[in-house]
């Protein structure tokens, strides 16, 4: 195939590899699975049992063609994540018996007005908030330091765009070593190391045991830590670019502007090289260029224990279509419980 084909099929989504692609997410007490044709969700409950749902997949482009090309379908899919993700999580926590707290006055309110779930009006203001929360605390407070520098120390650009790439991803990192002392996420970590080690399991055609999938690595990537490394990594070369057309004068606001509405390229950008380094061969300059989001991913994956692996496989089994996920263990007590049709039939 030329560099013009692989480029057309590329173009088209067509140029992939032979193994069905499946993604996931970690969740309270479980793992969320997505594969070629459906979602599966499966928790494991206070009791020790595990227990799993399924869904068909949202297709990203099914009534609108254009939210599949290239770049865009990036934007698409980060604005999906964002909101199934934040939904996914409380769907598992509900699936795990964990309590998630009656809505607000407010929830409601808003669930009166819109017509709609309680539940659904929490779903889209979490998602608010932490896309709030992200913009001020990696766009808002890098670019306030590195105005304050330049007015201390008088410096320019390039020097006043590395400090504002380099604050934020200190920010970045220091959010993320957070995030791991606090032990309820420690455990969303493990089970999202789980995930990765059952994709790489099926990825590598073994048999999907909970001793096959030990032996894989946790770092994956194609992972969500990876592509946000991704971002910020091009949004330094962007800013570079942009600050260097744009004149020093420029108001704070109007510059916080330009870099808000300079995240859609950057998501539509990051997505294509998260997507392309994937499934690129691996090479020196791919294991390079793959090594920063790998690095990243010491924080948000731990090494799991087998339950937490069982529970990963069970979520990507389901995902695949196979009509019985869960443990044998699991079909055989159902069984003994099933009352006996023959001997009753005899009586």
């Amino acid at each position: 195939m030329s560099v013009k084909d692989k480029f057309l099929a590329w173009w088209k989504n067509d140029y992939k590899d032979s193994c069905p692609s499946v993604g996931g997410q970690a969740v309270m007490e479980g793992v969320m699975m997505k594969g070629p044709k459906c979602t599966a969700i499966t928790v494991r409950k206070s009791d020790g049992k595990m227990t799993y749902i399924t869904k068909p997949n949202k297709i990203v482009g099914q009534k609108h063609k254009w939210l599949k090309l290239p770049f865009i379908r990036g934007v698409a899919n980060f604005v999906i994540m964002l909101y199934d993700g934040v939904k996914t999580i409380t769907q598992s926590a509900d699936m795990a018996g964990l309590d998630t707290g009656e809505p607000t006055k407010f929830e409601k309110r808003m669930a009166k007005i819109f017509g709609c779930k309680p539940d659904d009006v929490m779903m889209v203001t979490a998602v608010v908030l932490a896309v709030v929360l992200a913009i001020g605390l990696f766009i808002a407070v890098p670019l306030l330091v590195s105005e304050l520098v330049e007015k201390v120390l008088s410096i320019h650009d390039p020097w006043k765009t590395i400090i504002y790439c380099v604050v934020r991803i200190c920010l970045f990192l220091g959010y993320l070593f957070l995030c791991t002392r606090l032990k309820e996420i420690k455990r969303v970590f493990m089970y999202h190391g789980a995930e990765h080690k059952s994709i790489f399991c099926f990825e590598h055609g073994c048999e999907l045991t909970v001793e096959n999938a030990r032996k894989q690595s946790r770092f994956h990537p194609r992972c969500g830590t990876s592509f946000l490394v991704i971002v910020m990594i091009i949004s330094l070369v962007v800013a570079l670019v942009m600050n260097a057309l744009l004149p020093n004068d420029m108001h704070f606001l109007l510059k916080f502007l330009v870099k808000l509405l300079l995240l859609l390229p950057v998501a539509g950008i990051s997505y294509e090289v998260l997507k392309t380094l994937g499934r690129a061969k691996d090479t020196r300059v791919v294991r390079a260029l793959r090594w920063p989001g790998l690095m990243a991913q010491r924080l948000t994956t731990a090494e799991p224990d087998d339950s937490m692996l069982e529970v990963a496989l069970v979520s990507l089994k389901a995902s695949l279509g196979m009509e019985k996920p869960l443990p044998d263990s699991y079909y055989e007590a159902e069984a003994d419980k099933a009352p006996d049709t023959e001997a009753q039939a005899e009586a």
